[in-house]
């Protein structure tokens, strides 16, 4: 084989720029939500937090998730590796998957890290990634029923090497708890081979449905995270964390994910910034109507597709995630104000906003 290595694909494009802008605003508010708990409350707790957050969404996703995928014929640690690999690309994170036996299948992350967006990956301590491994990679041979099968980390990114990297590997001997997860740098992965890397099924995964996983990607980071904050923080520190991200990153990705949406950025009316939500709504397959409300606009949503599933979904997690309307609103115009009448969360039928213009201070 060659030496030089060649890099992962990357993911086709989303199925529209629509999809793209909710990608890359649930995206950013993931990374963004990890660094204010780092930054608030410090990184002990975003430690905390992260594992929670993995381990959740491996207990969701894990099982089924090779069911879907096609690989439950496979020997455990190649269908693990498989498993990264695939869910992972198909959700934009350059990643490769190396075949070594039966019982042993590496992956690799290569840079940019996808999880620690642009320069985010220099804030984040050594301890968060390690949380992330031990939240979900320690945890597939028990949840595959197989207690010899384990995680061997050989490299992170935030240590200064070239990836996050490692292989599953079934040992002959029932692993300890603290067997499941281990770290052995310095050891070198086989070359990437992309003509030898897992495709989804074709027949199953059409390249709509592809490019649809690509937009529920991100989204599924945000659900898992708005509901594990309250339960770890509290519900008014979880709000308070929630908002203030969301404020931040709908400030920050306002243009980007507007521009996607191919709408202009003249018109600061409220009615332009109905039709944003509008958009964005309509790219997350929830329900809403736009109405006229004398000088000001009634936004309704009567689905919220980002929670889908969830029981008990705590008023936090529409707090925090309420932030990014918020702070869109703030880029878009920071003279109107966005006013919640109506809470799905409280039992309501609908989300409903009035965008209006600020009246004059009673001060």
């Amino acid at each position: 084989m060659n030496s030089t290595e060649q890099a992962a694909p990357l993911n086709p494009a989303p199925l529209n720029n629509a999809h793209g802008a909710v990608a890359d605003l649930y995206h950013a508010y993931t990374t963004g939500l990890l660094m204010t708990i780092i930054t608030r409350r410090g990184a002990r707790a975003g430690e905390d937090f992260w594992f929670h957050v993995f381990r959740r969404q491996h207990l969701d996703m894990f099982l089924p998730g090779l069911e879907k995928l096609g690989l439950t014929h496979l020997p455990d640690a190649v269908a693990a590796a498989q498993y990264h690999y695939l869910s992972n690309k198909i959700g934009g994170a350059p990643v490769e998957y190396m075949y070594e036996s039966d019982r042993k299948a590496w992956v690799r992350f290569t840079p940019p890290r996808w999880v620690y967006d642009g320069t985010a990956l220099a804030a984040i301590p050594s301890e968060v990634s390690r949380a992330l491994l031990r939240g979900w990679y320690g945890h597939n041979g028990e949840a595959m029923g197989n207690p010899r099968l384990g995680f061997v980390c050989t490299a992170q990114t935030m240590d200064g090497q070239s990836g996050l990297s490692g292989y599953f590997r079934e040992y002959d001997h029932d692993l300890d708890p603290d067997e499941r997860l281990i770290f052995s740098p310095g050891e070198e992965p086989p070359l990437f081979d992309p003509a030898a890397a897992p495709e989804p099924p074709a027949g199953d995964w059409p390249e709509a449905r592809l490019r649809k996983a690509y937009r529920n990607y991100a989204m599924n980071f945000v659900k898992t995270s708005l509901s594990v904050a309250p339960a770890l923080f509290g519900p008014a520190e979880a709000a308070y964390l929630g908002n203030v991200t969301g404020r931040l990153i709908g400030m920050q990705y306002y243009q980007q994910t507007a521009r996607a949406l191919d709408l202009g950025d003249t018109d600061t009316s409220p009615a332009a910034f109905a039709t944003y939500l509008h958009a964005m709504a309509d790219a997350q397959d929830d329900p809403i109507e736009v109405e006229a409300d004398g000088d000001a606009i009634l936004v309704r949503q009567r689905g919220w597709r980002l929670m889908r599933g969830q029981t008990n979904i705590p008023d936090a997690a529409f707090d925090a995630w309420n932030g990014l309307w918020q702070g869109a609103l703030l880029a878009h115009n920071r003279f109107l104000v966005l006013e919640v009448l109506n809470r799905m969360d409280y039992g309501d039928d609908c989300f409903c906003w009035r965008i209006r213009e600020r009246g004059p201070s009673q001060l």
